[in-house]
């Protein structure tokens, strides 16, 4: 069990909120602010509610204390314009300076604290930098769920100090996920994809007892098709993993869950090389070229297998969705998904970042259920693992009890 913010009195207290501001740029302007935008309603809600919100974030992995390039000064603008109040930016950690600074700015304003990876002790989990963290708060408030999966003084350390609750964003993630993955309606599809097995093994094998359907696409599924003689070509494929591959199949047929593998495929001489693409029939792909998406016919099984589902976990593209036209099959799939999740037949999660990606180039994004940002912390919650930051969360709902 896990408190929400919504539980606890914020009335002129101080609220540490752990955020995730680590946003792309480009050409010196924030790219994509879907991360900021996730967590202005936990911020909103803390002033609301008479609350002072203090924004702690992580901003890329500076290689030392001192580089300026990962400092958080540069999102002030789109924070400032994204929640519509000021933003009091504050870059070191001396108490005596931050108490002053914080009683000195109005309560309508927000406090930004610099980089937490630029102090010493934040990747370690160091009970001294948790320590300084809390004096600045009468209580914290875990609203990034993106970096749950990490043993940090910002996400772990600092739980043990100040009463701690989880965010809106944070609540409204753990919900989705508990609902497609551990209380599903049946049937119970998910789509894995990406280039190789090797990094979704963990997840393959949990998912096996408790799906009905796993759809297996990208790269990997050429590894899977490999262990069954299938040609294909000179695609990527782990062929070490073979055994692997078939004893997962194996498991599958214990777990009565259907694995789905491409029966035809969009084959070309390189990513590059689109003047010679070519659909084959699995098992007919030329030994020269590499199959790159799936055809047109896998596109159709993928489709009528969703018509019977409720409820979809996405992670991972079908194909090399990043060099078209081999994103063909990943975005009429996600379209085929948005529709039905449209039409209240399919519950529909996804999470990763080359599936959210995918799925804003096919501009169905809005149209899912719930699309998760978290990236490695998402994979790691499908996969069946413990995230530190909610277990912290747990540990101090169980201890205040």
């Amino acid at each position: 069990m896990i408190n929400p913010i919504s539980n606890a009195t914020l009335k002129n207290k101080r609220v540490l909120i752990r955020v995730d501001l680590n946003v792309p740029f480009e050409r010196g302007k924030v790219s994509d602010a879907s991360r900021i935008i996730a967590t202005i309603p936990t911020i909103k809600f803390v002033l609301k509610n008479g609350g002072r919100p203090i924004l702690i974030s992580h901003f890329g992995r500076p290689e030392n204390q001192s580089n300026e390039d990962f400092s958080l000064k540069k999102i002030i603008p789109e924070l400032t314009k994204l929640i519509g109040v000021g933003v009091e930016f504050i870059e070191s950690l001396d108490y005596n300076f931050i108490q002053k600074s914080i009683n000195s700015i109005p309560k309508n304003k927000i406090v930004l604290l610099e980089n937490s990876r630029l102090f010493d002790g934040e990747e370690s989990n160091s009970i001294a930098l948790s320590s300084i963290f809390a004096k600045f708060g009468d209580l914290y408030c875990n609203d990034a769920f993106s970096v749950s999966h990490r043993t940090h003084a910002s996400i772990v350390g600092i739980t043990r100090l100040l009463p701690s609750y989880a965010g809106l964003h944070l609540k409204k993630e753990i919900t989705a996920l508990n609902q497609a993955l551990l209380d599903p309606q049946k049937p119970l599809v998910a789509i894995v994809g990406g280039s190789k097995v090797s990094t979704k093994l963990s997840l393959l094998n949990n998912l096996l007892p408790k799906v009905d359907h796993i759809i297996v696409g990208g790269g990997m599924a050429n590894t899977f098709l490999f262990a069954q003689n299938k040609e294909i070509g000179s695609s990527i494929c782990e062929k070490h993993l073979i055994e692997l591959a078939q004893k997962i199949q194996s498991n599958a047929k214990k777990f009565n869950c259907k694995i789905h593998l491409p029966v035809d495929a969009i084959c070309a001489y390189s990513f590059d090389n689109k003047r010679d693409i070519t659909i084959h029939k699995i098992n007919s792909c030329p030994r020269e070229k590499m199959i790159l998406d799936c055809g047109p016919q896998t596109v159709s099984n993928i489709g009528k297998i969703l018509q019977t589902a409720k409820t979809l976990i996405w992670n991972g593209p079908l194909g090399a969705f990043e060099n078209p036209p081999f994103n063909k099959a990943t975005e009429e799939v996600a379209r085929i998904a948005a529709t039905l999740t449209k039409g209240n037949k399919l519950l529909s999660v996804a999470g990763g970042g080359d599936t959210v990606a995918a799925l804003k180039n096919a501009k169905v994004l809005s149209e899912f259920t719930y699309v998760s940002n978290a990236g490695g912390a998402f994979l790691e919650w499908i996969e069946g693992k413990e995230l530190p930051g909610l277990k912290a969360l747990e540990t101090w709902a169980n201890s205040s009890q």
